[in-house]
């Protein structure tokens, strides 16, 4: 292991601001492929540093695992995502101590579990409530040509993001290492593992009938419609077998270049075709 993984307080509070910062920079590398994947290892990598020494070799085997870990689908609010990134910190330190108890697995099912919820509550409070007011009250101010109007909107919509994004990511780490602790105590990791499988498999399920939006306009006459047919036996079939098309191409090592070309050039030729809308 490269160092002693008990921090001072100093170290903690160190930790706590690289969580602030590097979710801010968690969408400039938004790619189709993982969304905030790059993002997020770019905020977790300074733990993943510490934890492995490169200069060993079986530690660096398990540095490039974790690297190639954090590489799998993420999206989520940046504000809430310090919590996860502080969360998922915890685990890492926890498996770099018990690398024979602790499954890394669960890492990655409890970073899918937090996605949708803390989605929906990040979104909803910053994008459709604070921005709001910050602005609306901002303009108010601005129409009566106070300097007043912009600086209002600017903090109003700061404020709370940086309050939430720092005491998340604080939050996170604290907790999760507490929690972690707990589990593995109490012999219920396995049991806590499979919950959050559960709730990343139905979060990732739900992504896929939202953000696949393909559908079929073929219909016979006034009475056949077969996308509402399809949805009658099985509400978004369509995306689903898209999904499942796709995965089998990344299982057979399908270039994602090639994936790419092929639902640009299928999307074309099926929508000319009236196949698909």
């Amino acid at each position: 292991m490269a160092e002693n993984l008990e921090l001072t307080k100093q170290e903690q509070r160190k930790k706590y601001w690289s969580f602030f910062w590097r979710s801010y920079a968690i969408q400039a590398s938004w790619n189709y492929e993982g969304q905030m994947n790059l993002g997020f290892l770019y905020g977790i990598a300074p733990t993943l540093d510490r934890l492995y020494d490169v200069n060993n070799e079986e530690e660096l085997r398990k540095k490039k695992e974790a690297y190639k870990r954090h590489l799998a689908f993420y999206n989520c609010t940046p504000q809430t995502s310090a919590f996860v990134l502080g969360l998922s910190s915890s685990m890492e330190e926890e498996y770099a101590k018990n690398p024979t108890t602790f499954n890394p697995d669960s890492i990655n099912a409890v970073k899918a579990s937090l996605m949708g919820p803390l989605s929906g509550v990040g979104d909803s409070f910053f994008q459709g409530t604070i921005k709001v007011l910050a602005f609306g009250l901002g303009v108010n101010f601005a129409r009566q040509g106070s300097i007043l109007g912009p600086l209002l909107a600017i903090l109003i919509s700061f404020i709370p993001a940086a309050l939430v994004t720092y005491y998340g990511g604080k939050l996170g780490y604290t907790t999760g290492n507490s929690f972690l602790k707990k589990l593995t105590s109490q012999g219920i990791m396995d049991r806590a593992m499979y919950l959050v499988t559960i709730v990343g498999l139905m979060v990732i399920g739900s992504m896929i009938a939202s953000m696949i939006g393909i559908t079929t306009p073929i219909h016979m006459g006034k009475t056949f419609n077969l996308q509402k047919t399809l949805d009658t036996i099985f509400p978004q079939m369509i995306p689903l077998l898209v999904t499942f098309f796709m995965y089998y191409l990344l299982h057979r090592k399908v270039k994602t270049g090639w994936i790419l070309t092929i639902c640009i050039l299928s999307g074309l030729l099926f929508s000319v075709l009236g196949i698909f809308a």
